[in-house]
């Protein structure tokens, strides 16, 4: 089974189960099910509650699947992408939760696996599909978007500054012969990157093919549209908590989080609220969690993570 290789080591493990609150008969929601590791420790605090594990990698499914049978009584798998969580719930006649939790980005499996082709290390297809159900592939992307669009996508999603540089080297390549594995990407990245910048800081490659990635995915759409909807699911004193690996990520939650604390759109100066909205509840954290010191030196694929959590409001709210 493919499936079976799947290995992700589960950042910020406690600090994410402990935000949840977990109550033994709760509700709960993994919205980025992966290899189960997160999961695992939540089942394990469950008595006569549920947990509903969601992830659109088949590869993930199947290896959560095998990992969380010893609470096969209690868990739901189910393929899709967290954005669906609505449905998702609604069809298992599930209304309110007790917790949701998200592990963004792409998972170690995915990294480290040649052929779904995420890696600048590897030469591979060019791929980067989390759900290898859809069509379009990063080779699409990287082929078919015009300079402008190539342009901003690595400046916006990749925050590189050779961004311009690096799209021109991409059209002038692709019009001799198509762009079709991570190797030739890579190595017409490291050509449009000056050789001094290249000989300091990470790989050069690493800011576009991220870029490249968000944008097949649609990641920062997906998780921007989906924080009021997972917000609104959970029950009162619910929990939602986030961890995202780039400042991207961080940034969406961290002004959804606040804009579903406080989301009065009033003037500054009116003496009273009259626009109606009502919070949705608070902020547990004011600063990020982040990784322990200890974590850092055993998983270093932890460094950029950072956990924020949202508490739903006690008692029942209007609708929105």
């Amino acid at each position: 089974m493919e499936g079976q290789g799947f290995v992700h080591k589960p950042v910020l493990l406690y600090e994410t189960v402990g935000s949840l609150n977990i109550k033994p008969g709760g509700i709960y929601v993994d919205g980025t099910l992966g290899g189960g590791g997160h999961a695992y420790e939540v089942c394990k605090r469950l008595g006569s509650g549920r947990l509903i594990g969601i992830d659109q990698d088949g590869d993930a499914i199947r290896a959560a699947s095998e990992r969380l049978t010893p609470f096969a009584d209690k868990v739901s798998i189910v393929r899709s992408n967290y954005e669906n969580i609505e449905e998702v719930l609604a069809d298992l006649h599930i209304d309110k939760v007790d917790g949701i939790y998200l592990d963004l980005g792409v998972s170690s499996y995915q990294l480290d696996t040649p052929s779904r082709g995420f890696s600048y290390r590897e030469d591979a297809p060019l791929d980067m599909r989390m759900d290898d159900r859809q069509d379009r592939t990063a080779a699409d992307i990287v082929n078919t978007y015009d300079e402008g669009e190539l342009y901003r996508i690595i400046r916006d999603y990749g925050e590189d500054r050779f961004a311009k540089n690096i799209a021109k080297h991409i059209v002038r390549a692709r019009e001799e012969k198509p762009i079709e594995t991570t190797g030739e990407l890579a190595e017409l990245i490291k050509a449009a990157i000056p050789a001094k910048v290249r000989a300091t800081g990470g790989h050069p490659a690493k800011r576009t093919f991220q870029a490249i990635r968000i944008e097949l995915n649609r990641e920062l759409d997906v998780l921007e549209h989906s924080i009021d909807a997972m917000i609104r699911l959970l029950a009162p004193e619910g929990r939602l908590s986030i961890i995202t690996f780039h400042s991207l990520e961080d940034r969406i939650v961290k002004a959804s989080f606040r804009r579903n604390e406080s989301p009065c759109i009033c003037p500054p100066d009116f003496p009273v609220c009259v626009c109606g909205r009502v919070s949705m509840g608070k902020v547990i954290t004011r600063k990020p969690i982040l990784p322990s010191q200890k974590e850092l030196e055993d998983n270093s694929r932890a460094a950029s993570a950072k956990l924020r959590v949202f508490e739903r409001a006690a008692g029942e709210l209007p609708p929105q």
